[in-house]
């Protein structure tokens, strides 16, 4: 299959660049996916396609500020590090820009001294693996001289940063947010429970592989960067507690997909645990637990359209997208939202 296949056409005025003041606010997009039928709501109408028996999904991460400008210690000279995998109490793997001054054993000095790296070797395509120097509490060195790490085409600056954060945000790890979850708010879901439908929180680390280009024409020699998750007995306990009463499971984003999909095995239960996950979904894919999505608009030829593709059909999916264009609609991180049924 073609990574041609999932393009499509979008005008860069439509790449929203801040978000709603009122999170619940935005545009839904309610695609079925066994005809292909498109409906244009608000998000508050979400309850409308929930129902008692239900199983709401949501992806606890919290995003990191992990985001460090700073200076090379022996020439002054400027370096960017996004930190993307804890390895060690203090090495990460990061990304470093320029890369071509940040050789093994050079160093790296944040906020007048307070934190400190020395590269310390390498890891895949590039990443430095950084040894980090400070007294005290990283997490809060981090949350002083750190900034969030948005995606490269959200050019505004942030005013508040926890807006690019979940109003169930929880477990810190990730380099970028669960952004289908940004719409809810906790009245929002506070109704949502008061219906009887079950809310399961998952945890995935989003990394930096969300919003990599994929650059081969294939999509099977794609090789996705692997995630860190965790799901909790009470977790999977209500999944399996749904399935087997016959109730939809709906997954908020495609991360808590990819986590159910991950620790689920062929006989479609659920398995508490935790683990690292490469899993790549695309349309020839058969679900094992997920039954719906509620999701945001992708880029084109992303792993993410050829995921929702496979959940609905690629050319219910392509279709639905044209149709949000003229329509529209606002795309990516702080864009409008799809619950496909």
């Amino acid at each position: 299959m073609n990574v041609a296949d999932f393009n499509f056409d979008l005008p860069k005025e439509l790449i929203a660049q801040d978000p709603l003041e009122d999170r619940a606010a935005s545009r839904l997009l309610v695609l079925r996916k066994e005809t292909g039928t498109v409906e244009h709501r608000h998000f508050r109408d979400i309850l409308q396609f929930l129902k008692k028996g239900d199983c709401l999904v949501i992806n606890d991460t919290k995003v990191i500020p992990a985001r460090l400008m700073g200076h090379k210690e022996e020439t002054n000279a400027g370096i960017e590090v996004l930190l993307l995998k804890r390895k060690s109490e203090r090495v990460w793997e990061t990304l470093v820009r320029p890369g071509k001054k940040m050789r093994t054993g050079a160093r790296v000095v944040f906020g007048e001294g307070l934190l400190k790296g020395t590269v310390i070797g390498m890891a895949e395509e590039g990443n430095r693996l950084i040894e980090f120097e400070y007294e005290g509490i990283f997490e809060e060195i981090l949350d002083k001289l750190g900034q969030m790490p948005l995606p490269p085409y959200i050019t505004h600056e942030l005013k508040d940063r926890n807006r690019y954060q979940t109003v169930y945000a929880k477990h810190d790890g990730s380099a970028a947010a669960p952004t289908a979850g940004l719409h809810f708010t906790k009245e929002l879901l506070e109704e949502i429970e008061a219906m009887g439908v079950l809310i399961a929180h998952v945890t995935l680390h989003v990394g930096l592989g969300t919003f990599r280009p994929v650059k081969v024409e294939t999509i099977e020699e794609h090789h996705m960067h692997s995630e860190y998750y965790m799901v909790g007995e009470e977790a999977a306990a209500k999944i399996n507690q749904t399935k087997a009463a016959g109730g939809r499971v709906i997954c908020v984003g495609t991360t808590s997909c990819r986590t159910l999909e991950s620790a689920s095995g062929e006989d479609g239960i659920l398995r508490a645990g935790s683990g690292w996950t490469d899993i790549f979904i695309y349309p020839g894919y058969s679900f094992k637990l997920v039954d719906c999505l509620i999701t945001n608009f992708h880029l084109p030829e992303s792993t993410l359209v050829m995921l929702v593709s496979a959940l609905a059909g690629r050319e219910h999916i392509l279709n639905a997208y044209q149709e949000a264009v003229q329509e529209r609609y606002r795309f990516f991180s702080f864009g409008d939202a799809m619950i496909i049924l």
